[in-house]
């Protein structure tokens, strides 16, 4: 049976999924947070040590500016209002990604979430925003002395972190979109046709089914 460290998710289809309801795109991004919520808990539930989720990348910043606003103030009004839960559900936040071109408020309540829960142990939750794997790449190849895998790895935003053992991608595009190609070289893929408001904790839980079936050779016979 494989060991599980570690799942990554790129939520795709909120957009998609609000238009589908003829509510929005934005409407799609609010039942996207909440789909968030309830994978973290299942996450908890089946004692994954480690999720990382893709919020914003680096290339978002071609969307609508109105809907870039949207998607930064639901990160806001959760962290504002859900800080008490994240505490006591014992969540460790880390953040991936640029923050330099975040609005200051946004990277304020950020950096505060990060400080309130470093010592938090049951689950920690990786989320990318303005975050892109190239620059992540590149940006660690730069700071690496006497450059090797260990040195070069130490410089990444996984630093001390095993590798996403699976890789989850809803909306039913089969690419990776920027999105930690490095650590991702040996995960299990599984892309979903289903739209991310619509994923839950039965097909999580389906997906973990197959990976613990699955033969993980990294190389080898």
């Amino acid at each position: 049976m494989n060991n599980l460290n570690h799942v990554a998710f790129i939520m795709d289809g909120n957009g998609r999924w609000g238009l589908k309801k003829k509510r929005g795109r934005n409407y799609g991004h609010l039942k996207g947070v909440e789909t968030v919520k309830k994978i973290v808990t299942s996450a908890i539930k089946f004692k994954i040590p480690i999720v990382t989720f893709y919020v914003f990348s680096s290339e978002n910043w071609k969307r609508p500016k109105t809907e870039i606003s949207f998607l930064f103030k639901l990160i806001k009004q959760y962290f504002s209002q859900e800080i008490e839960n994240v505490l006591s559900q014992g969540i460790k936040i880390n953040i991936f990604g640029d923050q330099k071109k975040l609005p200051l408020d946004l990277k304020r309540i950020l950096n505060k979430i990060i400080k309130l829960t470093k010592k938090k142990k049951k689950i920690t939750v990786n989320l990318a925003i303005n975050y892109g794997s190239k620059q992540e790449i590149l940006s660690a190849a730069k700071k690496t002395k006497n450059l090797n895998l260990k040195n070069f790895e130490k410089n990444l935003y996984t630093q001390n972190m095993p590798d996403p053992d699976i890789l989850i991608r809803t909306g039913g595009h089969k690419r990776l979109s920027n999105f930690m190609l490095w650590q991702l070289a040996y995960s299990e893929l599984f892309f979903l046709d289903k739209l991310w408001p619509d994923f839950g904790q039965r097909d999580l839980k389906n997906i973990l089914k197959n990976f613990k079936k699955s033969k993980r050779n990294f190389g080898a016979i």
